[in-house]
């Protein structure tokens, strides 16, 4: 499941899998299923992620 995160007002959402940010949900999910099919992460999903402090 996604988890959401707000940082300084914005929101983040979060791979509970392999624990990778992006500003989209719709991404995060995508990265989700992609960890749970493949035991691994997308390049290019991934390359969409984000930093979060």
């Amino acid at each position: 499941m996604v988890e959401e995160k707000i940082v300084n007002g914005k929101n983040y959402f979060k791979c509970s899998i392999c624990g990778f940010f992006y500003k989209e949900e719709q991404l995060a999910q995508k990265c989700e299923d992609f960890c749970k099919a493949y035991n691994g992460c997308s390049l290019e999903i991934t390359k969409h992620a984000v930093k979060v402090d």
